[in-house]
């Protein structure tokens, strides 16, 4: 999101220490999430963490206590996420390259060189759209309806999206609506998502 100036808050006194160096690591799991924090607080100008009392805490701490209880009473707009893997397990990635152009090559060569397409009509459309988009470190990203920034993707990666997210642990029938939705959440966007998403629901 670009933010350069952070101040973290957390109820733990054991992790603000340990992070800002007056607390020392003892046990090897503990060691790997500080250095993950260390790695990511340099690629910000400043980084603050600060310890509150849970006396100011509660509603976070309400908050904190969701995955030990029923979701079935909570209102749809509630969001919960559920993390299967722990953020220092390392993971075999493979690098996937998208080979020729995508619909978003036009937005990112204006974006960097100020280019457009020869087609007139192309031109004027990119223009128009091109202030709901952003570059950041090579990527593009659109300005989001739920969420601040959405990660642009071609479509190939987006219906791999939209299988994830049909699949997904509900196990349920859902509208075209619903499973663009879910998509949003993830953070990405591609232009025909939601013609994608009622193609996959109709199938």
């Amino acid at each position: 999101m670009g933010a350069k100036v952070v101040t973290a808050l957390t109820d733990s006194r054991l992790a603000a220490n340990q992070i800002n160096g007056n607390f020392k690591t003892r046990y090897q799991r503990m060691e790997k999430y500080v250095k993950i924090v260390r790695r990511l607080i340099q690629s910000f100008k400043q980084f603050t963490i600060k310890q509150i009392p849970r006396s100011e805490n509660r509603r976070e701490d309400a908050l904190s206590m969701l995955p030990s209880t029923c979701f079935d009473h909570l209102s749809k707009k509630v969001l919960v996420e559920v993390l299967k893997e722990r953020s220092i397990d390392e993971r075999q990635v493979n690098d996937l390259t998208t080979t020729g152009p995508t619909w978003m090559t036009p937005f990112m060569e204006y974006l960097q060189r100020g280019m457009l397409p020869d087609d007139h009509g192309e031109a004027r459309k990119i223009r128009i759209k091109a202030p709901s988009y952003v570059l950041v470190d090579g990527e593009l990203y659109r300005r989001g309806f739920t969420t601040p920034w959405l990660k642009c993707v071609d479509q190939g990666k987006g219906m791999e999206a939209l299988q994830e997210a049909h699949a997904g642990q509900a196990g349920v029938h859902e509208g075209a609506r619903d499973l663009t939705g879910k998509v949003l959440q993830m953070g990405i966007y591609w232009p025909t998502m939601h013609q994608d998403a009622l193609g996959m629901t109709r199938k």
